[in-house]
């Protein structure tokens, strides 16, 4: 169950004052996870902001916390982003859910070329606003003191514009280069962006303009991995390879 609640607009607190939660977050912590009086809570604002303390009042539209303990964590360097083609069931949505649980800090929807799902008008809004709910969830349930931000669905021209500036990697099962061999230079805080195609893959012409615009094509292993499953995967790699882990 889990015990981090989010207050965004939290600035600051000192250890003996209180946290005040109210409407939805509240009633969360009081009546869907049924946190009680005398429970041990975390209090983040999203922004690094770790508070530790003890419930001292529950009710469903306000809690609470007298403060314990008061900790700020670094934004981590280099930053690690996870641009994710749209697809079908639900599969973009797994991706976002559990790249966020391994410690993605932004996500980036794509339009791709083979992308079935397509977001245009009222369902792009909705689309962004839906991940970056299943965002916050995952946030919570994996007590991480940062907020990983959702950006606007992106082209494949503004991705490609985007790899001059970044370290690019784009995941392509026939690839040469394992991503387990890249190693990254402590100086370099350029933000590493993984690019994850749909059901059907990153197309040959995607592949050809993305490359010629810097970015590098790289693969897991032998296997073919999901699009819900291979950028969680490409995350945990890259965690290791960074000293996250």
């Amino acid at each position: 169950m889990a015990n981090l609640y989010l207050r965004e607009d939290l600035a600051d607190a000192t250890v003996g004052g209180e946290v005040v939660l109210e409407g939805a977050e509240a009633k969360h912590m009081v009546t869907v996870s049924r946190t009680r009086v005398g429970d041990v809570v975390t209090v983040s604002n999203g922004h690094g902001l770790l508070l530790g303390g003890v419930l001292e009042t529950a009710e469903p539209s306000r809690a609470v916390v007298r403060v314990h303990t008061v900790r700020q964590r670094a934004l981590p360097s280099p930053q690690v982003v996870l641009v994710q083609a749209l697809a079908k069931g639900g599969r973009d949505e797994l991706a976002v859910q559990t790249a966020v649980e391994l410690g993605v800090d932004q996500i980036v929807p794509w339009q791709a070329a083979r992308s079935v799902s397509r977001w245009a008008g009222d369902k792009q809004l909705k689309g962004v606003q839906r991940w970056a709910s299943i965002v916050r969830e995952a946030t919570k349930q994996s007590v991480r003191p940062w907020l990983a931000s959702v950006e606007e669905p992106v082209t494949t021209a503004q991705l490609a514009a985007r790899a001059a500036t970044t370290r690019m990697l784009v995941l392509e099962p026939g690839a040469n280069e394992p991503l387990a061999g890249i190693r990254f230079e402590q100086s370099d805080t350029r933000e590493v962006v993984v690019v994850i195609g749909p059901e059907g893959g990153v197309s040959p012409e995607e592949s050809q303009r993305l490359s010629a615009a810097g970015a590098l094509s790289v693969r897991l292993g032998d296997a073919v991995l999901r699009t819900s499953s291979a950028g969680p995967a490409a995350i945990a790699v890259l965690n290791a390879a960074l000293g996250r882990w």
